[in-house]
């Protein structure tokens, strides 16, 4: 399989919340690196830097679902790949358990090794972010 089409396997494992199919696509060791403070990681009371497989599964499997409930859409403008590097570009909608209406662009920059994914630097508007989950007075 092409590193291409493990990442994009690896956001169907992604959508399923299945711990089993989520981690059959993750390294052992691997890591899960989103900008410190993001909205999510505070709404939920975590860490924004999520290290090891059993980490990550339970944030894809358990967190994501409870906070992002509804009308979880993801737009994908573009997939590049170089050698074991997959650059995802993507929009995503949601509902928040809090009701409010969530869409934010990101960039995903997947590291492959041995064709499980390894680590995965995950960037977003920040601000964008705490204005939808928090509101304006953030």
């Amino acid at each position: 399989m092409q590193s291409l089409d493990i990442v994009q396997h690896a956001w169907k494992a992604f959508a399923t919340h299945d711990a089993d199919r989520i981690a059959a696509v993750f390294t052992e060791d691997a890591e899960w690196l989103a900008p410190p403070g993001n909205a999510t990681a505070v709404a939920l009371d975590g860490p924004s830097h999520l290290v090891g497989r059993e980490a990550i599964v339970r944030f894809l499997a358990e967190d994501f679902p409870r906070f992002f409930v509804s009308d979880v859409t993801l737009t994908f403008h573009g997939f590049h790949a170089d050698g074991d590097r997959v650059v995802v570009e993507e929009t995503m909608t949601a509902t928040l358990a809090n009701g409010n209406h969530y869409a934010n662009d990101y960039c995903f920059v997947f590291e492959l090794r041995e064709g499980l994914v390894h680590r995965v630097r995950e960037y977003m508007d920040t601000a964008r972010g705490h204005r939808m989950v928090f509101g304006e007075a953030r």
